[in-house]
């Protein structure tokens, strides 16, 4: 059926959604939560594309858990080199570096990096992106344990 004959809409999944699941299983892993953006590329491609939603995910693993670099380590790359271009991903990377055991010292040495190649632009952001993760880390904390943050 074409899109013109169904409307407009979406085709139906052409995998299972325990194999989306399991794709996204990863970011609840590294992050807490998947991103929206990442729920959207894995519906749409689970729809349109699960060979190259396949392929995408297991070059990421690739890329993402080397053997010869730990989570955080890869983590804290990831923040610096995203936030040499701005990319608001750098906050996602962020967030992955600190449940993987960065400390702030570590998160401000990666942001102290970035302004030497990308300035004040990258200092700004990074700065930036450590108060929202340490705003929603005592969030998330006031939340387990009852109090108002």
């Amino acid at each position: 059926m074409s899109d013109a004959e169904n409307g407009g809409a979406l085709p139906k999944p052409k995998i299972d959604q325990s194999e989306v699941e399991e794709y996204r299983r990863i970011y609840e892993e590294l992050l807490g939560f998947v991103p929206p953006r990442i729920q959207a590329r894995t519906d749409l491609l689970s729809r349109l594309d699960p060979e190259f939603l396949s392929l995408q995910e297991e070059i990421r693993k690739q890329g993402m858990y080397p053997d010869v670099f730990d989570v955080k380590t890869v983590q804290l790359m990831l923040f610096g080199m995203l936030l040499l271009s701005l990319r608001d991903a750098a906050r996602i990377h962020g967030i992955a570096a600190r449940r993987a055991g960065a400390s702030w010292e570590e998160m401000q040495a990666v942001v102290n990096l970035a302004y030497l190649y990308g300035g004040l632009s990258a200092a700004n952001i990074g700065a930036q992106f450590i108060q929202q993760i340490a705003e929603m880390e005592a969030e998330q904390e006031a939340g387990a344990t009852g109090e108002q943050a």
